[in-house]
Parts: structure tokens; C-alpha cells; sequence
């Protein structure tokens, strides 16, 4: 029955191989609903958040696996709205990255939420002068968007399609699809942005307080880019970790090579514009509200300024630097160094605006507080990481992801 289910032409490890290594998963997805529902039932006290930390690695976290679910509006955007079809054998997988990453998003919001009952409250009595009340519709309704685009593959499988309704609705969607991808590049322009206008508009925060056009301060319009540039190089890693795996080659690798170069100029705008903004920041913003740059740096292994250089030259410069040239995405080694340094450096980007925000003494009186995730905190934010496992495994077994495994893996 199992290989009636896997795509025609594929080959599929053994059931029992497939089912350990979900079994193993399993038992680190179930620890992490473990500490869940702690949370819920016992509250937010089973957390080492305290008053200098009200947001903390639930939020960082939060934050992090939207920008690397960017990928998703990002490719759909390039494949279905200015054409590069070469993608087309790569929008699947990104969609499925997307939709991972955005209902782990949603579920972490939910048990940080402390009370998931009353979750419906920010949609019904909803605080119109709040950036985070744009985030969660627009997180909602992208989440929607992701569902509509997967539902399609989920369609696609041997035994579904045989049925002629599931048939003929999974060919009309793909029809319609660019709309969804229009529409889920319209919310994520949105979401994505005002999530950085959070920290930027905090004027009491100094660290991430930034000046900028009418009401969107410029940390608004670099989260968008950023999550546009480094979202693609989560699914270019994700897709090389997945061919690792199970052997395979699965995508071109002039597809690949594509969408590494768009993600390489993207990030090197990007990176150009964030030291514009941090220079300006320095100089200009911060003295102007009494703070040196050096004020903003401790000496304490979390917030040194080890960090700006991690993020900015190691993050930032030295990825763009490879994927911008054709040898660097040739090399396999350069191209493996760059998708990983982009992922580490937008998620420390999220870590300082989360975190380091929050940590900055900005009375006289007050010291750099620190803080340390409890071991419920922690299994929470793997909770999502073994979900997303198990569902890639899944669609891979199940569903057609890769257009062009058949041919390459004859």
C-alpha cells in the first residue's frame, strides 16, 4: 500500500527505515508538546522571561523562521510574477519551507501567547495603532496563502489524484496560482516590514529606535529585504541538506545557480543599505539621544561587538561576495559556506533586535540583565524544527516536491 502512494518513477527508502527515523523525530516532537502544553497549563512562569525580558527566544525565534520562510513569497514572486520559470522546479519546495515556517511561526506565537483560548482577541478586538495587530492579519492571511499553494501537491498524490473532483481541483488551482503568489507577495511586503517597525519605532529603546520615512522607520523596509534575500538561501540549504540525505540529486543545477545569484544581489543591496543605516545610526541617531556606539556593546559573551561584525562582515559582506560571482556559486564548498553564513547572519539580525533591544541599560542606574532560556523555552522552539522534519519527509516520500528527481535520478 505505502508504494502505491510514493510518486511514479521514484524510489522511496524502506518503510520500516522511513518509519525509525520518523519514530526518532517523533520522540523530540513529543518533547517539545510536552513543554507546550507546561506552558499553557502551568503558564508563562515555566520561563525564564522576567521584566528586561518580555520578548525572548520564542520571539527571536518567531521572528528568525519568518525571514528564513521568505523564501517562499520571495521565489513565487520571481517565478510567477517576473517570470523566471526555471524556478518552477524549486517553487514547490519553497512553498513547503513557507508553509513550515509560517505555522511554526503561528505556533510558537500561540503558546507565547500564554493563553491560546484568548488568541482570537488581537482579530476581535484588535488595536489599530499597533504594528504587531498588522502583523498577526497579515501573518494570518499569508499562512492562508501557503496552505492554498500547498494544498495543490497534497493533491497531487497517486492515490488522491485517481479521484476526478481532487483531479480537477488540483489543475484549476495550479491555474490561479500566480493571484496567490501576487497576493502572498503583497501580505509578506507587509508583515515582514512591521515586524522591523516594532523595534524601530520604540523611541524609549535607543538600540533599535530608527528614524526614518512618515511612520515606517527604515528597520521596516530592511527586514522585507532581508528576508527577501536570505529566504532563498534557506531553501537553497534545506535543498542541499535533502539531497545529502537521501542521495539524490533533485533540483538543476542551473536552477540552483539562479536563484543563489538573484539572492546574492539582493543580500549585497541589502547589506550595503543595513551599513548605511547602522553608520548613520551610530553617528547621528544614538548622540543625538546621548549614547555612544561603544554603550550599546558589553563585554559579556551575548551582546559583544563581536555580534555587529558577525552580522554585517561574516553575515553579510562574505556571503554576498560568493553568490554574486559565477565562481563562487560554482564551488560547491563557497556555495555551502555562503547559504549558511546568510542564514546565521539574518537570524542574528533578529537576535539583536529581539533580545540585545531589550538588554541595552538606558538609565544610569541600570545594568546589562541577563538572561538564560529555560529548558521548557528551548523545547518549544525545537518543537517547530521536528514538525518541519516530519513533514518534509513526508511530502517528499508522498508527494511530487521535485519536478525533476525522475530525470536526474534515472
Amino acid at each position: 500500500m505505502d508504494s502505491e502512494l510514493i510518486p511514479r518513477g521514484v524510489k522511496r527508502c524502506p518503510l520500516g527505515q522511513f518509519s525509525l527515523w520518523i519514530g526518532i523525530v517523533g520522540v523530540v516532537l513529543l518533547w517539545g508538546v510536552y513543554a507546550m502544553f507546561l506552558c499553557w497549563f502551568k503558564g508563562l512562569n515555566q520561563t525564564n522571561m522576567n521584566d528586561s525580558y518580555g520578548f525572548a527566544l520564542w520571539i527571536w525565534a518567531d521572528l528568525a523562521v519568518i525571514a528564513l520562510g521568505g523564501g517562499a513569497f520571495f521565489t513565487g514572486f520571481l517565478r510567477y510574477i517576473v517570470g523566471k520559470d526555471e524556478l518552477k522546479n524549486i517553487i514547490n519546495y519553497a512553498v513547503l519551507i513557507g508553509f513550515i515556517c509560517y505555522s511554526s511561526a503561528l505556533l510558537i506565537l500561540a503558546i507565547d501567547v500564554g493563553q491560546p483560548l484568548r488568541a482570537w482577541h488581537i482579530f476581535w478586538h484588535a488595536n489599530v495603532h499597533s504594528m504587531l495587530t498588522e502583523v498577526a492579519f497579515c501573518l494570518s492571511c499569508y499562512f492562508g496563502v501557503l496552505t492554498i499553494e500547498y494544498i495543490p501537491l497534497v493533491l497531487e498524490n497517486r492515490q488522491i489524484d485517481k479521484v476526478p473532483f481532487f483531479h480537477n481541483l488540483g489543475h484549476n488551482m495550479h491555474e490561479i496560482m500566480a493571484v496567490f503568489a501576487a497576493t502572498g507577495a503583497f501580505l509578506s511586503f507587509f508583515h515582514q516590514g512591521s515586524l522591523g517597525g516594532v523595534a524601530g519605532v520604540l523611541f524609549g529603546r535607543p538600540f533599535g529606535y530608527r528614524e526614518g520615512v512618515l511612520v515606517w522607520p527604515w528597520t521596516f523596509f530592511l527586514f522585507t529585504w532581508s528576508a527577501a534575500a536570505c529566504g532563498p538561501c534557506f531553501t537553497i540549504l534545506i535543498t542541499k541538506i535533502t539531497e545529502v540525505i537521501t542521495g539524490k540529486k533533485l533540483v538543476k543545477d542551473n536552477v540552483i545557480d539562479l536563484l543563489a545569484k538573484i539572492s546574492g544581489w539582493m543580500l549585497a543591496t541589502y547589506i550595503i543599505a543595513k551599513i548605511i543605516d547602522t553608520w548613520y545610526w551610530a553617528v547621528v541617531t544614538a548622540p543625538s539621544m546621548g549614547f555612544t556606539l561603544m554603550e550599546f556593546y558589553s563585554n559579556n559573551p551575548f551582546y559583544g561587538i563581536w555580534i555587529l561584525f558577525l552580522e554585517i562582515v561574516l553575515g553579510g559582506i562574505v556571503p554576498a561576495g560568493i553568490l554574486i560571482t559565477q565562481k563562487g556559486r560554482s564551488s560547491s564548498f563557497a556555495l555551502w559556506t555562503a547559504v549558511i553564513l546568510a542564514v546565521i547572519g539574518v537570524s542574528v539580525n533578529r537576535w539583536v533586535m529581539v533580545l540585545q533591544v531589550m538588554a541595552v541599560p538606558v538609565l544610569p542606574f541600570e545594568t546589562w540583565p541577563m538572561y538564560l532560556p529555560s529548558w521548557q523555552e528551548v523545547a518549544t522552539t525545537i518543537l517547530p524544527v521536528a514538525y518541519g522534519i516530519i513533514l518534509i519527509m513526508l511530502s517528499h516520500r508522498y508527494l511530487p516536491i521535485f519536478p525533476q528527481e525522475q530525470e536526474l535520478n534515472p
